[in-house]
């Protein structure tokens, strides 16, 4: 059956858009209005664990890489987000917005018109190790626990932002434009997209920016990782893949060695050609280049570099390129790893010419109001009840809950 006819069939079961208002500001104060407010490699990593692994079970931990921070006084309003958050729907008009987009499928959407997150996933306590840190787990079956990690931490965030002193979205409307204003300036061939949906400022203030970093850079800018605010202002939703597609697969792959390859293998499969940017980091760069043969480089569009020196990988991924015999100027790389727009200038001049570049800002580009945003991560560390590791090309962002894994 056609995606047209996937559409027609959701019906007129719900006519609210989760309280959004026309400029995409919460209009009813919940930090996280519709379960579109994600990023979109969640529903795209999401639809092929419907497709391919439906029975995987996993484990997800929750890291504060901010030393000091004290979130345990803010358990019982974290937990009240969270029970709002597992009270939402997909709405119709979600629900077609992601039947537009042809590399969703029907059954897909089908599935997720009966979808709601369940809290029973959520497990929450005051550390026992470390006063004031939390000790939150997510754990249960992939399909089902998959989207709490992007707004569980945007929550944390938010509810940490609300209570220190400082915060002046007008101060930070100035910092934005200046900062849009300089890229704009100085690299008008250079384009970014929005990657900070889990660490923003809040809701309304990500709702915001997005207008303002439109009518700055107008053609630079050209997207959102964030699924509702995309199909709120008419965007184009980025995203591909993250690290635990790549780690479930040392558990659900066949040889842990050959694992990377297994998922990328998976993932073309799945996607046919689209969303063809491959993530690199998830057991560092030489791994990733020993893997990524003749065959996924001709295969994929590009790679994303999310850890390490980001010169020192965009060089070795070129050399890798080229000694294969492919043109790097086919390809694109990705950056993602907390930037800035210095750090971005400073990439982009470096790889100008040589290939196709495109920039994710997170962190920087959604909470800087004033008081310091928190490292928080939320990762998978276990599938199928084994451990699972995150390897990182930069030192304290690796993560696994098995050392000897």
């Amino acid at each position: 059956m056609g995606r047209c006819s996937a559409a027609a069939r959701i019906g007129a079961r719900r006519s609210c858009d989760h309280g959004a208002s026309p400029d995409g500001a919460c209009v009813t104060g919940m930090m996280i209005p519709s379960l579109l407010d994600t990023d979109l490699y969640k529903l795209t990593m999401m639809q092929a664990v419907l497709h391919q692994h439906p029975g995987a079970q996993v484990l997800y931990r929750f890291k504060c890489r901010t030393p000091g921070v004290d979130l345990v006084q803010h358990l019982d309003a974290i937990w009240a987000e969270i029970d709002r958050l597992c009270d939402l729907r997909f709405s119709d008009e979600e629900l077609r917005f992601l039947a537009s987009l042809r590399y969703i499928k029907p059954d897909f959407v089908d599935f997720l018109e009966q979808f709601q997150l369940r809290r029973r996933h959520v497990h929450i306590a005051p550390s026992t190790q470390v006063p004031g840190e939390l000790d939150l787990t997510i754990d249960g079956p992939w399909l089902q626990t998959i989207l709490f990690e992007v707004p569980v931490l945007a929550i944390i965030s938010e509810t940490w932002m609300r209570a220190q002193p400082g915060g002046d979205v007008q101060e930070g409307e100035h910092r934005l434009r200046a900062k849009l204003e300089r890229l704009r300036d100085a690299a008008p061939d250079c384009t970014i997209t929005d990657f900070g949906t889990r660490r923003r400022y809040s809701h309304d203030w990500h709702a915001r920016l997005l207008p303002i970093c439109q009518q700055v850079l107008g053609g630079q800018f050209v997207g959102t990782s964030n699924i509702h605010f995309a199909r709120l202002y008419g965007m184009t939703p980025h995203g591909t893949m993250a690290h635990e597609w790549l780690q479930a697969f040392q558990q659900l792959g066949p040889r842990l060695r050959d694992s990377q390859r297994a998922a990328f293998e998976a993932w073309a499969q799945e996607y046919r050609g689209d969303l063809g940017i491959a993530l690199s980091d998830v057991v560092g760069l030489d791994a990733f280049l020993r893997d990524f043969d003749l065959y996924f480089s001709k295969l994929f569009d590009g790679m994303r570099h999310d850890s390490g020196d980001p010169l020192a990988w965009g060089d070795r991924v070129i050399a890798h390129l080229e000694s294969q015999r492919i043109d790097p100027q086919g390809k694109t790389l990705v950056f993602s790893d907390g930037l800035d727009i210095e750090a971005v200038l400073r990439i982009h001049a470096h790889f100008r010419g040589r290939c196709k570049v495109g920039f994710g800002i997170g962190t920087n580009l959604t909470n800087d109001v004033g008081p310091k945003p928190l490292q928080l991560v939320l990762k998978m560390v276990r599938c199928q009840g084994q451990p699972v590791a995150k390897v990182s090309d930069t030192p304290g962002k690796g993560m696994s809950d098995d050392p000897d894994f």
